[in-house]
């Protein structure tokens, strides 16, 4: 059984004198003990708003929430901010993108992470600090007992995420959101951190949520993949069925654009052309349409569904060929 369901979640963010924008739309998706669901997209496609949501740390005012996120037997949207605080950090945990600034600047890591501890596990300050000793050790900062005193600037990029996954970590959390966790990582510390979620899904059977824009991440990670666009689910699918046959042409762009070791040496990239702004109202038409090369002209007219497709899920008029879906993916498994 699904640990979370996310049932048409939208996200709409109001301001005085400007046009409703609609940040996230109707999404909804499952995810189980043990396994990772990726949610990908370019920026700007609502997969940072989604995990926001989930956890109750959008602002009251000027975003307006719906639908329904349903931890186990308790709908997260209908908790009072005291009830998710008690959430957050027990069962929920969450790995933001930019450690520096999710870091406190002027508290002391150690202090971060016992905080924790004392907060959502009843133990002493000393007890804490002993169990945030272990945690650094086991997210692979060196000298922890160091590290403990040390605050966020006196740290590198990599051992600042590690941190953040620790807090993240510290009350051994049912349902962990990563978002974007390796963004501004060289590519062994990427390496590291990944591996190091992969262990703790396996280990722990934490049901992990992976956003992300890189797709290798997703190849080596995730157990099902949603692709998401101008605040849509607008493709569904198992791992390697997306990799050897992506049908959405959105998803298929995203596959071509990444660079292949098994290229022709000089071989250009195939970008998808325009930009996330680029897009129509969902309400009459497919938002990709103006960027989409297999555009026809009911899709600039009418909504496409997300209707069941190939044992996943799609949301298109017009879709890529298997055959050519597989010739162009079989580069990227």
């Amino acid at each position: 059984m699904a640990l979370l369901e996310v049932r048409d979640l939208s996200v709409v963010f109001r301001r005085k004198r400007a046009r409703p924008f609609t940040a996230v739309d109707a999404v909804s998706f499952d995810v189980e003990p043990g396994r990772t669901v990726g949610l990908v997209g370019e920026s700007g496609s609502g997969k940072s708003v989604t995990a926001l949501a989930i956890m109750g740390l959008l602002p009251r005012r000027g975003a307006e929430v719906s639908g329904s996120v349903r931890f186990e037997d308790t709908d997260l949207l209908t908790l009072s901010d005291r009830q998710l605080r008690d959430r957050r950090g027990r069962d929920l945990g969450m790995v933001f993108q930019d450690p520096l600034s999710s870091l406190n600047p002027v508290i002391s890591v150690g202090l971060q992470i016992a905080e924790v501890l004392e907060r959502h596990r009843g133990m002493s300050r000393k007890q804490a600090m002993t169990e945030a000793t272990d945690l650094l050790n086991r997210v692979g900062i060196p000298d922890p007992n160091r590290r403990l005193s040390e605050y966020p600037h006196q740290l590198s990029g990599g051992m600042r995420q590690r941190a953040l996954i620790a807090i993240a970590l510290a009350c051994r959390p049912r349902l962990l959101i990563a978002d974007e966790p390796t963004t501004a990582l060289d590519v062994t510390i990427q390496a590291q951190i990944l591996a190091l979620l992969a262990e703790l899904v396996r280990d722990t059977g934490t049901a992990l949520i992976m956003i992300t824009h890189d797709l290798g991440v997703v190849a080596g990670l995730c157990d099902e993949v949603n692709v998401m666009y101008g605040g849509r689910i607008v493709e569904r699918a198992e791992r390697h069925a997306l990799f050897a046959a992506a049908r959405h042409p959105y998803t298929h762009g995203l596959l071509a654009s990444i660079p292949r070791l098994d290229a022709p040496r000089g071989e250009k990239l195939v970008p998808i052309k325009g930009s996330v702004a680029d897009n129509l109202p969902w309400a009459n038409a497919c938002a990709f349409a103006p960027r989409c090369p297999n555009a026809l002209d009911r899709c600039r007219e009418v909504a496409p569904a997300l209707e069941p497709d190939n044992g996943g899920m799609l949301r298109c008029h017009n879709p890529v060929g298997p055959m050519t879906a597989v010739n162009q993916g079989e580069g990227v498994r």
